[in-house]
């Protein structure tokens, strides 16, 4: 099929991208050089793609006899879960919500052996992280309906106008970087080849690290649902960072920051200062390798982020969005890495997925309180901070004093 909004770049390469969506040449490359692959088919970019380390976010991949674990990258599993909470909409207001989330980045106090067992896992090194949203782009969000599109879906998912929901998107914290490093010391960035021990073992790897991530979510979400004192239910969990069989020619299919769209509705998330769009995806598509935008993606890279907008902005205005919703956030730098202008416009991003005939848009949802880390801990974090200054510079002092020979 083709739309206007999906370009052929070549033979095996496609990005699903209106004209007017800017997508970073670098990113553009790294998806070229991803379809040279070995056993590589396909290639197809999203709108929200950008520049990854070493291959591109917002794709997918589809190789036949080969396995690229650097296509998937560290975070195996990372995806989006969207709750319907118990919480009532009028009394729901973000300055008494946000306190009650402070502290949710620690580790959980309860027995997380017990439960990784009763979804059938064992523990592993990294347990100290289950129930932590983890940072970069990871967020959890209390979010209300701003508007509904398609009055039949909506209602179908079992949702009201009058709904809180909340959406958790972590992934398998230090485990899928572990998962990673061993493939890595071993091989780089080479791939495997399907049906070999060193294929199993990875996928046997990733597969654990996957079900721990979407463990970890349920947990995330249990504890801010205990934090506010709410009760909840799982609409859906979506993992958009993952290696999985397809079909029965021995093909696999990679997605590196692309959520699926073979499983049911999913939510297109924008920035903490935007909104986030639950769509329906249309079945069947395989020129997008069943695959879709899994975010609004970046457009500032973190290390620019801080330098481009700090004249523009007040640390304290990063701490609310635009509309009165809060922000909490105690890492400063975290704060200006994932502000609003680093990333592109999600109704946009969705529009090119319209366009291109993936989705239809069922409701848009707006954010109440975003928790990235908690405001104590990084007030802990700057005072430690300062206090390293002070140290420091009366050390330099007295280093200078003694040289000079003064007396006190």
């Amino acid at each position: 099929m083709s739309t206007s909004s999906i370009v052929t770049r070549g033979p095996k390469v496609r990005v699903i991208a209106s004209a007017s969506t800017w997508i970073e040449g670098e990113a553009l490359d790294q998806l070229d050089a991803a379809a040279r692959l070995p056993g590589m088919i396909e290639a197809v970019g999203m709108p929200d793609l950008h520049p990854g380390k070493g291959s591109p976010v917002g794709a997918a991949f589809l190789a036949e006899g080969m396995i690229h674990p650097a296509l998937v990258g560290t975070d195996i599993g990372c995806g989006m879960a969207l709750w319907r909470t118990d919480l009532d909409r009028r009394k729901a207001r973000p300055d008494r919500l946000a306190p009650r989330l402070e502290g949710l980045d620690a580790p959980w106090d309860g027995d997380t052996a017990a439960w990784l067992a009763a979804r059938g896992l064992a523990p592993t090194p990294h347990d100290a992280g289950l129930g932590t949203v983890g940072h970069g782009n990871h967020f959890a969000e209390i979010q209300v309906v701003e508007a509904v599109h398609d009055e039949a879906a909506f209602e179908g998912l079992g949702l009201s106008r009058t709904d809180v929901l909340l959406l958790v998107h972590s992934g398998s914290r230090g485990l899928g970087e572990a998962v990673l490093r061993v493939h890595a010391e071993r091989f780089r960035a080479e791939g495997l080849a399907a049906g070999t021990p060193e294929a199993a073992a990875y996928l046997a790897a990733h597969d654990g690290a996957v079900a721990w991530a979407r463990a970890n979510r349920d947990l995330v979400a249990h504890r801010v649902l205990a934090a506010l004192g709410a009760g909840g239910a799982c609409l859906f969990d979506l993992c958009h960072n993952a290696v999985t069989p397809a079909g029965p020619c021995g093909c696999y299919l990679h997605r590196k920051g692309a959520a699926p769209a073979d499983r049911g509705p999913v939510v297109i998330p924008g920035s903490r200062g935007d909104v986030s769009i639950l769509a329906e995806p249309v079945p069947d598509r395989a020129d997008a390798l069943w695959s879709l935008a899994h975010g609004a993606g970046r457009k500032l890279a973190r290390h620019e982020a801080k330098g481009k907008l700090r004249g523009r902005y007040r640390r304290e205005d990063l701490t609310r969005n635009p509309w009165g919703g809060a922000v909490v956030c105690g890492d400063e730098r975290l704060l200006w890495e994932e502000a609003p202008e680093a990333y592109k416009d999600a109704t946009r991003v969705v529009g090119d997925l319209v366009e291109a005939g993936l989705v239809r848009v069922v409701a848009v949802l707006r954010p109440l309180v975003t928790f990235k880390c908690s405001t104590e801990r990084g007030e802990a974090a700057r005072r430690d901070k300062r206090a390293r200054l002070r140290e420091r510079g009366e050390a330099r002092r007295a280093k200078h004093a003694g040289q000079r020979g003064d007396r006190p």
